[in-house]
C-alpha cells in the first residue's frame, strides 16, 4: 500500500471519527478515498482491520456507550444522537459489539469510571527521569 493510498484511507477514517452520526455509506467513504467501494472495503480493512460499515458501527456503539455511561438521555434519544435509524437496528448493533443491551449496559456501567486506554495512561504516569525533565524544561544548558 503506497503512502498516498494510507493518507486517502486515513482521510476516510478521520470522516467517520468526526461524522459517525451523520449518513455514512462504503460508496461515500470510497468517494472520499478516490478508489472504487470495493477497492476501498478490501484496502480499509487490510489497514484497520474491519470493514469500513462495521467500523462506523463501532464508532456509534462506542459514542452510545458513553452517553449511556454520562448522560440521562433515553435509550431512544441515544440511538437518534449517535446515527441510528430505528431503534431495532440500534439495539442489535449494540448487542453485537457491546455483548449486552443498551439498558443492561447502562444498569452496569451506572457509577462506573470509563477505562482509560493505556497508551494514554503510560504516557502520563510514566516516570520521568531527570535528564528527560532537564532536557524538557530547558535546564542544564549552558
Amino acid at each position: 500500500m503506497t503512502a498516498h493510498e494510507v493518507a486517502h484511507l486515513r482521510r476516510a477514517k478521520d470522516l467517520v471519527d468526526r461524522c459517525y452520526a451523520e449518513p455514512l455509506d462504503v460508496e461515500a467513504l470510497a468517494r472520499r478515498a478516490h478508489c472504487s467501494p470495493w477497492h476501498f472495503s478490501r484496502r480499509f480493512k487490510e489497514a484497520f482491520g474491519e470493514p469500513p460499515h462495521q467500523y462506523v458501527l463501532s464508532r456509534r456503539v462506542e459514542r452510545a456507550q458513553e452517553l449511556l455511561r454520562n448522560t440521562d438521555l433515553s435509550v431512544s434519544e441515544i440511538c437518534l444522537e449517535v446515527g441510528f435509524q430505528s431503534l431495532g437496528s440500534f439495539s442489535a448493533a449494540f448487542h453485537r459489539v457491546a455483548g449486552m443491551t443498551p439498558t443492561a449496559y447502562r444498569a452496569t456501567m451506572a457509577g462506573v469510571a470509563p477505562q482509560i486506554p493505556g497508551c494514554w495512561a503510560a504516557q502520563w504516569t510514566r516516570p520521568t527521569t531527570s535528564a528527560r525533565m532537564e532536557k524538557r524544561d530547558g535546564a542544564g544548558r549552558d
